[in-house]
């Protein structure tokens, strides 16, 4: 996919990712951004969100929703309270590889290491095997397969990109080996709300917020019927527990079109005279499928 981010933005650099090099959110950052890229590996999404804030990072890409499971719920919580705004989108297939220390053989595997959901994305091929390959989680894909290099003890590989592979000097055994092939990830480039850079492209636009409605009869209706009655297609609905308000809970929506478009900035302002609390996270360019439409 041909990036439709100006080229002031894909120089940005570095970019924080959760994980280790080689995982697929690097993949999802060159992909919007460029090869040329610098990059800042982070243990946890918390940390991501830390470097953009102290300014080891310009900028971050994190995944935010998967096909088969669901919602990144950390990264809604983190984008409520971050000051950041979303810049763009990237939808990345997720295509598992095998991968094993050069030299090592399917028939000699007896354990392979991957992060839980990539391991559970992946049972046709451990149910081809049970008995002889033991799934063992892990902290992260890439991370999995630095470590069953480093280790070098026979038997061991693990699942995570193919390109992993490259970077730690390794071998893939098996390309896709994932259990379905319309796996996707969608994943947001975020910039601190200071920056002036804006993604551009002159193509369909999303805009996503998050509300707090008050807590009682009929207010989430209201809430939604501000977009209704003006036929905003709401793209993505996901609600979060608030912290110290039991059983209350924020709503994020990602909704078609930009804020500034009149009929949007109506609907908004409809929003904010009904809720206590109206957070804009930004208005972008959607994301390109693997067919070449938008992800509207």
């Amino acid at each position: 996919m041909r990036s439709s981010l100006p080229v002031a933005l894909r120089a940005m650099s570095p970019i924080a990712f959760q994980g280790e090099r080689g995982a697929f959110s690097e993949e999802a950052a060159r992909k919007l951004l460029g090869d040329t890229i610098d990059v800042l590996p982070c243990r946890t999404f918390d940390d991501v969100f830390a470097a953009v804030a102290d300014g080891r990072a310009d900028a971050a890409v994190v995944p935010i929703e998967n096909t088969l499971a669901g919602s990144v719920l950390r990264n809604f919580e983190l984008l409520a309270t971050a000051h950041l705004l979303i810049r763009g989108e990237v939808l990345l297939r997720i295509a598992h590889a095998l991968i094993a220390p050069r030299g090592s053989a399917i028939a000699d595997l007896r354990r392979v290491y991957s992060h839980p959901v990539a391991l559970a994305q992946c049972q046709r091929f451990f149910a081809a095997h049970r008995g002889t390959i033991e799934a063992i989680a892990a902290d992260d894909t890439a991370g999995s397969v630095r470590m069953v290099v480093e280790r070098a003890v026979a038997g061991e590989a693990a699942i995570a990109a193919a390109g992993a592979a490259a970077i730690y000097g390794a071998d893939v055994l098996i390309h896709g080996i994932e259990d379905h092939r319309e796996n996707y990830t969608r994943f947001l480039l975020l910039t601190p709300e200071s920056s002036s850079m804006k993604a551009t492209g002159g193509g369909a636009r999303k805009t996503s917020l998050m509300f707090v409605a008050p807590n009682k009869p009929g207010s989430l209706f209201r809430a939604l019927a501000a977009f209704a009655l003006r036929e905003i297609d709401l793209m993505k609905i996901e609600s979060r527990p608030i912290e110290g308000r039991p059983w209350e809970y924020a709503f994020y929506v990602d909704l078609a079109g930009d804020a500034d478009e009149p009929n949007v900035a109506r609907a908004i302002d409809h929003l904010r005279e009904m809720c206590e609390v109206v957070r804009l996270f930004g208005s972008y360019d959607a994301a390109f499928s693997e067919s070449g439409t938008k992800d509207v």
